[in-house]
């Protein structure tokens, strides 16, 4: 028998035969079936780390591979906080599926992030690297967190009105996303969710949502905070530099994957588009091209923009292009084979999945059973 801790509060609904421990067998706990088996020894004690701050963030197995914007944006932070912070990080398979998916395709593609994330550094020792779907609990705890959302406040989300206008197929799903993406950081007692500042406003739905939680039921969730990545600016497409690189908005001219080809990220690099003049300078209003190659340049080499400035004084775009080609593509070559590495083996990978779904599951489970208790819930018993 495992035993989960529920701390009582004053105005927690519920009637005289609540108990302040709940016994669970171990057996209701539940299965994965991510090509990996039964997850074996299930625990529901939270592992967190002494001393650390926790983050939770997730990113989206919505395409074959991730690109530089991604990397540059929000992955290579991840790498950094495993090793500052309790970093519990998710590959949202949920959120995939507001828009027509094929399901062999996202089966594949979440095995491709999961190999990529590795690829690029995320340690299982040092973070908590999971599948959304392996952990029941998110769908769950987002149920009740909608039942807590006012429509207006919903809709007034800008990403919901900005993807639903270029999207025929609207779904009650991609409009209610931002209250899983709630779930999926308040299930972890998160402290800071490193974003972009196009997310903040989810970030502060998530606050909103947990203090009203907290207000009704009595402290449940942990209130979140968002930390926004500045060092780097965003990277902008290579083809249209006053957008930013995305799946969904860019050509594939615009886009540098990090399983791309060397030879082809070379190409990409010197097709990209330059402005007027041949001056090399850090000027976005006027060369948002150059701009956005030397934000590129400066992160993946450590160098200053003010030293590549002085660099290229007096030469071409020509020059400055090559240069970049071959810093680019050097550093996403052993990300591709690292990456390739892993999904030659996928037993591994997937036992490697597994074993961060066990460790989310402690967490979730645990914040979950403390939810249904203050609502006056009976409790899960899974298959």
């Amino acid at each position: 028998m495992l035993l989960l801790r529920l701390t009582p509060t004053s105005g927690s609904i519920g009637n005289s035969h609540d108990r302040d421990w709940m016994r669970v067998s171990a057996r209701s706990l539940p299965s994965c079936r991510y090509g990996c088996g039964r997850i074996a020894n299930m625990t529901t004690t939270d592992p967190a780390v002494p001393g650390r701050s926790r983050v939770f963030s997730g990113i989206q197995p919505t395409s074959d591979s991730f690109h530089l914007g991604n990397y540059l944006g929000a992955l290579r932070s991840w790498v950094d906080m495993q090793h500052t912070h309790d970093a519990v990080y998710c590959i949202v398979d949920l959120h995939a599926i507001t828009i027509s998916h094929d399901p062999k395709e996202l089966h594949q593609r979440c095995r491709a992030a999961a190999a990529q994330l590795f690829a690029i550094g995320l340690d299982p020792e040092e973070c908590t690297l999971f599948v959304q779907s392996q952990v029941p609990e998110h769908p769950m705890l987002s149920w009740m967190l909608e039942c807590h959302t006012g429509f207006g406040e919903a809709g007034r989300m800008t990403q919901f009105k900005d993807k639903s206008s270029k999207n025929e197929r609207v779904t009650v799903g991609l409009f209610t996303y931002p209250v899983l993406q709630a779930a999926d950081v308040l299930l972890y007692q998160a402290n800071e969710v490193p974003v972009g500042e196009d997310q903040r406003q989810h970030i502060e739905l998530m606050r909103n949502l947990a203090q009203r939680f907290n207000a009704t039921y009595g402290d449940t969730f942990t209130v979140p905070n968002a930390h926004i990545v500045k060092a780097t600016g965003t990277v902008q497409d290579l083809a249209e530099p006053e957008r930013k690189m995305s799946k969904s908005a860019s050509s594939t001219a615009g886009i540098i994957d990090l399983l791309d080809q060397p030879n082809r990220i070379r190409k990409k690099i010197k097709s990209a588009v330059t402005d007027a003049g041949r001056e090399i300078v850090y000027d976005v209003d006027n060369k948002p091209g150059v701009s956005n190659l030397l934000t590129i340049y400066s992160t993946l080499a450590g160098e200053s923009v003010a030293d590549l400035e002085s660099r290229y004084e007096g030469k071409g775009y020509g020059d400055f292009k090559k240069d970049l080609a071959e810093v680019v593509a050097d550093f996403c070559a052993p990300i591709a084979e690292r990456t390739n590495e892993y999904l030659d083996d996928v037993t591994e990978l997937d036992k490697m999945l597994a074993q961060g779904a066990q460790k989310a599951h402690a967490i979730a489970a645990e914040t979950l059973a403390n939810a249904y208790s203050r609502v006056g819930f009976r409790q899960p018993v899974y298959g």
